[in-house]
């Protein structure tokens, strides 16, 4: 049984029903279909008893996701990652309490499994049988993974400079993997193609940004869900979070709105979006002052956290509401803060994680110094892929191995002198 209510168009305010098999509003306007619950039904349903009863994963908030047939669910078992407290590196920055979201154990190496495992589950409510979608690589790799599981045909747009690390993943899941060329600056190319072959052939787009797919952001609020359990049913004082196209943020706000509404907690987290300052299209928005539907796009992205370089974010509206009602802000890094970030978070918690994933520490780093984030507040920073699908930027920043005999006398030598 699904507590959906209604899908409501965030742009144009148009509503559908619940029952209505559609992924986009038919206004054409860009706008996400927001998805709104039944808050009353819901509390007559389940209690915070419900869920701690429940095995760990994403479907143990099934109510609160919008699929109305559990027979449809596809799982890799993805959600019930870790919230770590970060002893060492907190000590190292300064701050007095600070967890890890490690996103990086899910089945495909990172957060977006959130996404699709919801997405390729109502793919098959609505008899899906082609699947597509725009992405820089890792939101790809998911959704390869989760329609190999449905027996679903996964069409990829990934961008010319996705890792090779990514693609050979995509690949392997048995998805029909192409990379495309951007030919207009602040337009991303992958997004134009996924129009095209939506247009053409009627396929189910599944892209992890809400104008062309609600259901698959409802995903990453299980994120919050988890983070509010692992907290003993509390709220930290800030969430950091990596963001592109704002998907993720936007989940993750709505899942902390859920059990706000269903008096599961008492107050909201503060969110920090991070972008890096050479893709920071949110953050501009953010910092001049910009109306949800007022954002820019960035016209020449340049950074090494390619996950986040979305030249336009898809779900920046809400983005931008969730960052002024919560009373949060928006920041950008450099990539030099990004790769030092990296290294401190591997060499003190031993997590490697790729540079989208860790924006989110660099920004933490800078808030903290520019006073923003007080070193009493608890933070927790969602570090949201794995350092293996993007090992191409950590060669490049050490020097050649040393290769030596099996010999004392070498490794003296070696190790006294480097």
């Amino acid at each position: 049984m699904s507590f959906v209510s209604r899908l409501r168009c965030a742009r144009c305010g148009a509503e559908y029903s619940p029952e209505t098999k559609i992924c986009m509003c038919t206004h054409k306007d860009d706008g996400r279909l927001d998805i709104h619950y039944d808050y009353t039904a819901l509390a007559k349903k389940v209690t915070k008893k419900t869920f701690v009863e429940r095995p760990l994963g994403v479907w143990k908030y099934r109510e609160l996701l919008p699929i109305q047939d559990e027979r449809n669910i596809i799982t890799l078992e993805e959600g019930a990652t870790p919230l770590l407290k970060a002893d060492n590196l907190s000590k190292k920055i300064g701050l007095k309490t600070l967890y890890l979201k490690d996103e990086t154990r899910n089945p495909t190496g990172s957060f977006k499994d959130r996404s699709m495992a919801v997405g390729i589950s109502k793919a098959l409510e609505f008899n899906a049988r082609n699947v597509a979608i725009a992405s820089s690589g890792n939101a790809a790799a998911s959704l390869a993974a989760y329609s190999a599981k449905a027996g679903l045909k996964c069409y990829a747009f990934v961008l010319e400079f996705a890792s090779l690390a990514k693609i050979a993943q995509i690949h392997l899941y048995g998805a029909r993997v192409m990379k495309v060329r951007a030919v207009k600056k602040g337009v991303d190319p992958t997004v134009q193609m996924l129009r095209m072959v939506v247009e053409k052939y009627g396929w189910y787009p599944c892209p992890s940004f809400g104008p062309f797919n609600p259901y698959q952001v409802e995903g990453p609020k299980t994120m919050s869900y988890e983070i509010v359990e692992q907290l003993g049913w509390e709220v930290p004082d800030w969430i950091m979070v990596p963001t592109g196209s704002a998907c993720l943020l936007t989940g993750v706000w709505k899942g902390f709105n859920d059990f706000y509404h269903l008096g599961f907690v008492h107050s909201m987290p503060k969110i920090a979006a991070i972008q890096p300052v050479g893709c920071a299209p949110l953050v501009r928005a953010f910092k001049e002052g910009k109306g949800p539907f007022e954002i820019k796009p960035w016209e020449h992205p340049n950074t090494i956290a390619g996950g986040l370089a979305d030249v336009f974010p898809w779900d920046g509206d809400a983005a931008l509401i969730a960052l002024r009602e919560t009373k949060g802000t928006a920041e950008g890094v450099s990539d030099e803060d990004i790769l030092e970030a990296q290294k401190l978070l591997a060499s003190t918690e031993g997590m490697f994680a790729e540079p989208s994933g860790v924006a989110s520490l660099a920004g933490l780093i800078k808030l903290l110094d520019e006073g923003i984030v007080s070193k009493d507040e608890t933070t927790v920073v969602l570090i949201t892929g794995s350092g293996l699908k993007d090992p191409e930027v950590v060669t490049k920043t050490f020097k050649e191995v040393p290769t030596i005999k099996p010999s004392i006398k070498e490794f003296e030598k070696l190790v006294k002198y480097s």
